[in-house]
């Protein structure tokens, strides 16, 4: 059974199951998530806890099922925990997932968590998810993504009896929250944190926010590739001086472009050549929040603006390793910038 993680704390109240899986790339949200279960657990007698952490091909899964076949003297009940950094089990993991998943149910002595990184389409399909999701819950942690995080800030404050002003000054605030701690929501929970002990309940004005509220953006490489294909120009220019501020290698910023405009020529390529659009976008693995926005782009784009784009990633390549263009700025970050800003400002339109 597949629940989103805003419905997890809603499912422990109505009962507490043998078995959970937890999957996403959110390090806070599946803590959170991860303690709410703990807890719960905890409160229906799971005092003791084991963990394994699967790592390397030669990890010895018969200790976690000796693990779930026992307890100490000193507990009755136990959580089973199962940590898969990589999201592959291998095959003796995939078995023993599929047997832990079916002894799950009935097994009150043993609450089995799974945590599991963000899986892709044909993972999800495996025969070992399977069997965790039929039965047991799976809940999917997503991100919050920019355009939900002054809200989520607003949320966090309102659970610890702050909130900002109303209307547009309010919202000036959680923008200004938002973008210091963009694409870092430990941070921004941390921050919220803050703001607690330094004010009372009530209202915060945006001074109060503005002189608690570190710059603690950190920026990703990746992330400014997915604001480049929604086309906003102003965030690409700020994660681009951000990146370049915190000493981020241009090489690796170029990659991560490159990388797109590569993916989209070969998909509109194949879209040229009689595929429909949703099968290109598999055969090229694009999924998630990249396949939303390379479905909108790609009817606006022209296979020559692409070869153009094929181009400048080729020589934005040599400026970055330091050769010089014509007509090209020779500062890799600026050469950088204006490739972005082309594709950002096609994707716009």
């Amino acid at each position: 059974m597949q629940i989103p993680a805003t419905q997890l704390t809603a499912q422990l109240q109505r009962g507490l199951k043998s078995l959970y899986t937890l999957y996403g790339d959110e390090p806070l949200l599946i803590q959170e998530a991860a303690d709410a279960i703990r807890t719960a657990a905890r409160g229906q007698g799971h005092t003791e806890r084991t963990v394994h952490t699967v790592a390397g091909a030669h990890f010895d899964w018969s200790e976690v099922l000796a693990s779930g076949g026992s307890l100490s003297l000193f507990a009755d009940k136990q959580i089973l925990e199962i940590r898969v950094p990589s999201g592959k089990p291998g095959k003796d993991g995939s078995q023993v997932l599929q047997q832990i998943a079916a002894s799950a149910e009935g097994n009150d002595s043993t609450l089995t968590l799974v945590i599991l990184p963000r899986l892709d389409g044909m993972t999800l399909k495996g025969a070992w998810f399977a069997a965790l999701d039929s039965f047991g819950v799976t809940v999917k942690v997503d991100p919050v993504d920019r355009k939900a995080l002054p809200a989520w800030i607003a949320q966090r404050l309102q659970q610890q009896g702050q909130h900002v002003a109303a209307g547009e000054e309010g919202q000036r605030t959680l923008a200004f929250f938002a973008d210091r701690v963009e694409g870092n929501l430990l941070a921004a929970h941390q921050e919220v944190q803050k703001l607690a002990l330094l004010h009372p309940a009530g209202e915060l004005g945006f001074e109060q926010v503005e002189s608690a509220v570190l710059n603690v953006a950190r920026y990703d490489a990746f992330k400014l590739a997915e604001a480049v294909l929604g086309g906003q120009t102003l965030r690409v220019q700020r994660m681009l001086d951000g990146l370049q501020a915190e000493g981020e290698a241009a090489v690796l910023v170029h990659w991560a472009l490159a990388e797109d405009i590569r993916t989209l020529h070969r998909i509109r390529s194949a879209m040229d050549a009689g595929r429909p659009l949703p099968m290109a976008l598999r055969e090229n693995r694009v999924w998630g929040v990249k396949e939303k926005l390379m479905e909108r782009a790609l009817p606006l784009l022209r296979p020559a603006q692409l070869a153009q784009w094929l181009q400048d990633a080729h020589t934005v390549d040599g400026i970055v390793k330091g050769l010089k263009q014509p007509d090209w700025p020779a500062d890799p970050w600026d050469a950088l910038q204006r490739m972005a800003m082309r594709v950002a400002q096609a994707c716009r339109a």
